[in-house]
């Protein structure tokens, strides 16, 4: 994984509050931005199921000792890390999705706006004169890019040009923050011209796609307005109460031990629900150059928390500590038969695995009486529920934490194979270091 990336500016206006950021928007639940105003900064890519930024400003007033500095080791869309600076506070954040923290750091970073739109017209005035070399693409699946080889591809021809012709104006700019910025918009809309969506479990073919195909007009049309909407909105919020970031990348289980100490953690780690989330991301991953192999995808694939069982995993049993979580494991495992996955049980275990350690890895960069707040989610199978806040509650006094509080704040829908109802608590989790 690549080394950590530091920006070390110093503190800004201090009239630009999160409370300026956010406008006091009414939020239907800490837990999505769902029913809620967007904010500047979440529309450069759609996230469906990121946490309020609500939920980090409430954890700052009800937390027990003075916040300066603030980590998310599952960065996701960077609502942590942005919150956090608006807050006044300096944030840390990891991510080992590759693309996602790139788009956390674009969100961060320090701009001068004026250039940034001078570097803008640069791509626009290259694009109109080049008609794109699909050569660029050489190495991804096949399935990628239109061609006689295969009846289904994400990308029709025209359209993969216009992308590979806005990718090689943006390698042209001489300032690397720049390249990273239009980098990441282009990203944000690469499913939105493309013949695939993503819903459900991952992502699926669009309705009708072989005869309602996207104009390759519509790659310069979208990619422009993204531009011009984020230039004004780094623009209009540039002075934020925080202006420095932290971003490390790699897996949190790995780059923990890299974090400064933190006064406070608030993230979302993902969910055991058997969804890949780095497959989520594969449009984005392949197409803008972050993977250029099967090999570098399953590398990936395999540095994630374990989450699902479509990757082939030595699994892992998980600590001692919780009667819950045995009773639920071996009622799993009674029922191993009639689960549309016979890893389901296992993946489970190293589930809580990973998460105990990352909970004792979390705990050693923490300041006394710290406090974590974590947003996690339930899972089902074959009828049998893994209440996962309650877990890591059993777990977090052998790990040097007390439990403050377990606030279940939504009802979530199960999958198609677990029956489709309302019935998966999502969770606010916290905990305080106890000592």
């Amino acid at each position: 994984m690549e080394l950590a990336s530091l920006n070390t500016s110093t503190c800004g206006d201090p009239s630009i509050s999160f409370e300026a950021w956010t406008g006091q928007r009414k939020i239907v639940s800490i837990g999505s931005n769902a029913g809620a105003e967007p904010l500047p900064f979440q529309e450069w890519h759609h996230f469906k199921e990121a946490f309020a930024p609500e939920v980090v400003a409430r954890a700052v007033r009800e937390s027990h000792r003075p916040i300066a500095t603030c980590l998310d080791p599952f960065g996701g869309s960077g609502t942590t890390a942005l919150a956090s600076q608006f807050l006044g506070i300096a944030p840390t954040t990891i991510e080992v999705n590759p693309y996602l923290a790139d788009l956390i750091e674009a969100k961060l970073g320090v701009y001068n706006p004026d250039e940034l739109a001078q570097d803008f017209r640069r791509i626009v005035r290259a694009t109109s004169r080049q008609a794109g070399d699909l050569r660029r693409f050489a190495s991804l699946p096949l399935t990628f890019i239109e061609s006689a080889a295969t009846d289904r591809w994400i990308f029709d021809r025209a359209v993969a040009r216009r992308i590979a012709c806005h990718l090689v104006a943006i390698d042209t700019l001489s300032n690397p923050h720049h390249r990273r910025l239009f980098r990441v918009l282009l990203g944000g809309m690469l499913i939105s011209v493309s013949n695939v969506i993503i819903n459900g479990k991952g992502r699926r073919y669009r309705r009708g796609w072989t005869e309602r195909r996207t104009a390759p007009e519509m790659v310069d049309m979208l990619f422009k307005q993204r531009c011009q909407a984020a230039i004004t909105e780094i623009h209009e919020h540039r002075y934020r109460r925080h202006r420095g970031h932290t971003v490390l990348r790699g897996d949190c289980l790995s780059e923990l031990a890299n974090a400064a100490p933190a006064d406070l953690a608030v993230f979302s780690p993902p969910y055991p629900n058997s969804f890949d989330y780095t497959d989520v991301y594969n449009a984005e991953l392949w197409m803008l150059g972050y993977l250029d192999s099967t090999a570098s995808n399953h590398a990936l694939r395999k540095s994630t928390l374990c989450s699902h069982v479509q990757l082939k995993r030595d699994f892992l049993a998980p600590p001692p500590g919780s009667l819950r979580l045995s009773r639920a494991l071996g009622r799993l495992r009674r029922e191993r038969d009639s689960l549309w996955s016979p890893w389901i049980p296992d993946m489970i275990g190293h589930y809580f695995h990973d998460m105990s350690k990352v909970l004792g890895l979390l705990y050693e960069r923490l300041t006394p009486h710290a406090e974590v707040w974590a947003v996690v989610g339930d899972s089902r199978y074959a009828g049998v529920q893994i209440p996962v806040a309650k877990i890591l509650a059993d777990y977090a006094p052998t790990l040097g934490y007390r439990v403050l509080n377990v606030e279940p704040f939504r009802s979530m829908r199960a999958s198609a194979q677990q029956g489709g109802q309302h019935q998966l608590a999502e969770s606010l989790l916290i905990l305080q270091k106890d000592d």
